[in-house]
C-alpha cells in the first residue's frame, strides 16, 4: 500500500505548531464539508482530513509517525511497509486505533503478534457552519432556531431544528459548540460548531469588540454644542457634544461596546443633516446665513 503524508494533506509544514496543524484542518474539513462543498470528492476529502487530523492532532501519534518518516523516509505514494521492529519499538500498537485506511491501521496496528487489535467504533465528524445575528443579540444575549442537515449512524440523511442560546458578549468569529449535533458515527455523533458573524446593520458597525454608531445631529448642535439624546445598542443615552465639532467626529464611550469581560468601546460618529429649504421661512434662514457669515468651507484649497 502507499504511504500517506499527512502533512501535505493538511498542508503545513512538518514543523508546524499544534495551533497551526488544528486551524490548517479547521479550514479544510470547512471547505471539502459534503453540506457546502461543491467538489466532487469533497466526501473522501473530508475522510482523509480526518484522518490526517487524527494523526497529528495527538501529540503521541504524531511522534510516532514523525519518528517513522525519519527512520525510513518515506515519501507520498511510496509503497508501505512497516520495519520489522515497529510492534516492540512502539508497544505494539498502544491505543493507536481508530481510523478506517489501511495504511493507518498497518501503520499502528499489534504487529508483534501478527494481529490487528480491533478498532473501538469511530465516533462521527464535526459539523462546522456559520449563523449570523444582529448587534443587538451580543448585547442581549438571545436564542435562535437554525435548521441543519446531517448524517446518522445507519447512513440516513436527516433535517434537525435545534435550538441555539447566543451568550450576551460574544463576538464575530468567535465558535458556538454544540455537543452531539454533527455527523453520527458507531461511536457516537460529532460535535456541531457555529462560527458567528454579524449582520450588516444600517447605523452600527462591529470592529472585534469596538461598536461604532452614526448619530444623526443639527448644525446648531455641533456649532454651539450641548447635550443630545441617542440610539445605542444598550439603550438610549445622553451625551454631550463639544461647540464647534464637525461632522466627522467621533465621541468615545468607554465600556460600551460589546459587553464581555473585557468590554470593548461604543464610538458615536457625528453627522450633520441640514434642515430643508423647501418653506419660504427656511429659504430665508439659509439667505440670512449666507450673507451674515460669509462662510467659504473651500477658502482654503
Amino acid at each position: 500500500m502507499e504511504y500517506k503524508d499527512y502533512y501535505q494533506t493538511l498542508g503545513v509544514a512538518k514543523t508546524a505548531s499544534e495551533d497551526e496543524i488544528k486551524k490548517a484542518y479547521r479550514k479544510l474539513v470547512r471547505k471539502y464539508h459534503p453540506d457546502v462543498s461543491k467538489e466532487a470528492n469533497a466526501q473522501q476529502k473530508t475522510q482523509e482530513l480526518n484522518e490526517a487530523y487524527g494523526v497529528l492532532g495527538d501529540a503521541e501519534k504524531r511522534a510516532a509517525y514523525d519518528d517513522l518518516g525519519r527512520g525510513h523516509h518515506y515519501r507520498e505514494g511510496q509503497q508501505f511497509r512497516p520495519p520489522p521492529d515497529w510492534g516492540r519499538t512502539h508497544g505494539g500498537g498502544g491505543g493507536f486505533g481508530g481510523m478506517d485506511s489501511d495504511f493507518f491501521a498497518d501503520l499502528f496496528a499489534n504487529l508483534g503478534g501478527g494481529r490487528r487489535r480491533q478498532a473501538p467504533p469511530r465516533k462521527g465528524d464535526d459539523s462546522h457552519a456559520s449563523i449570523a445575528i444582529d448587534v443587538m443579540d451580543s448585547y442581549q444575549g438571545a436564542s435562535r432556531n437554525i435548521t441543519v442537515y446531517v448524517t446518522e449512524a445507519d447512513g440516513y440523511r436527516s433535517e434537525r431544528t435545534l435550538t441555539v442560546n447566543i451568550p450576551k458578549g460574544i463576538s464575530a468569529g468567535q465558535q458556538l459548540r454544540l455537543s452531539g449535533q454533527g455527523q453520527g458515527g458507531a461511536g457516537g455523533p460529532g460535535d456541531l460548531y457555529l462560527e458567528v458573524e454579524f449582520r450588516p446593520h444600517s447605523r452600527y458597525r462591529v470592529e472585534g469588540r469596538d461598536v461604532y454608531a452614526s448619530v444623526p445631529v443639527t448644525p446648531w448642535e455641533l456649532a454651539l454644542g450641548g447635550e443630545i439624546e441617542v440610539n445605542t445598542p444598550s439603550g438610549k443615552l445622553t451625551v454631550n457634544v463639544p461647540a464647534g465639532s464637525q461632522t466627522g467626529r467621533k465621541l468615545r464611550l468607554r465600556g460600551r461596546g460589546l459587553p464581555a469581560r473585557e468590554a470593548g468601546d461604543l464610538y458615536l460618529l457625528l453627522e450633520v443633516v441640514l434642515p430643508p429649504a423647501t418653506s419660504e421661512k427656511g429659504r430665508a434662514v439659509y439667505e440670512a446665513m449666507a450673507r451674515d457669515l460669509a462662510f467659504n468651507p473651500r477658502a482654503g484649497d
